[in-house]
């Protein structure tokens, strides 16, 4: 991946692992803007985006992607914060191939206009085929993913476990359902990273390492 032109990094991880924060401070480090599910549905709520209205707003106005980031970025209404947003990927998955079809067309309007990282949202499958596209999958083991949902979540354990094998299975019946793949398959990615021993500002230091 080259930073010097137009990238894309994108970041599949494990609930627990921290990925969502760590995607958060590598882009602050690269000066770019963070995407996660909270921000896409925000879009779609907004805007009531779908695949017909995106292509209406391309055929009015190549940077239609820009003029609407402006909009949202006004409104600061769609702001979450961390605990709403991590509960937002429990339950809320597409329900059609359609509905895909419009994540995707989103992410692919963003990557047109400006680097950034997107955090999940099966980002690895959607620019497979961008020129400048680096994929990351942060993984951590079961041990450090519960006490971390424990302590950010003040859940208990067996809570947590539950949530983390739900989370695990939804995500997993999602990225299969529509890419067919999994989002396990090591092949999807250019860098694999468990975060067990390490913190987050140090899993951001070896990203910036490998980008180099």
């Amino acid at each position: 991946m080259n930073k010097n032109e137009k990238f894309v990094i994108t970041i599949n991880r494990e609930l627990g692992s921290g990925g969502r924060t760590i995607g958060r401070k590598l882009s602050e480090r690269l000066g770019v803007t963070f995407y996660d599910k909270a921000v896409i549905k925000a879009l779609q709520k907004k805007f009531r985006l779908s695949i017909d209205e995106i292509e209406r707003l391309k055929g009015q106005n190549h940077s239609w992607w820009a003029e609407l980031k402006r909009a949202l970025w006004r409104d600061e209404s769609y702001s979450m914060p961390y605990y709403q947003a991590t509960m937002v990927d429990y339950n809320d998955v597409p329900t059609s191939f359609r509905m895909f079809e419009t994540e995707e067309e989103i992410l692919t309007g963003i990557a047109e206009e400006e680097s950034c990282v997107v955090a999940g949202r099966a980002g690895f499958y959607v620019f497979r085929n961008h020129p400048n596209h680096m994929s990351i999958l942060i993984q951590a083991s079961m041990d450090y993913r519960v006490k971390r949902l424990m302590r950010k979540q003040n859940l208990s354990e067996e809570d947590a476990l539950k949530t983390i094998k739900k989370v695990d299975e939804m995500r997993e019946n999602y990225v299969k359902g529509y890419t067919k793949t999994s989002r396990y398959d090591t092949r999807n990615y250019n860098l694999v990273i468990s975060v067990d021993g390490k913190t987050e500002d140090e899993v951001v230091d070896l990203i910036m390492q490998y980008i180099k």
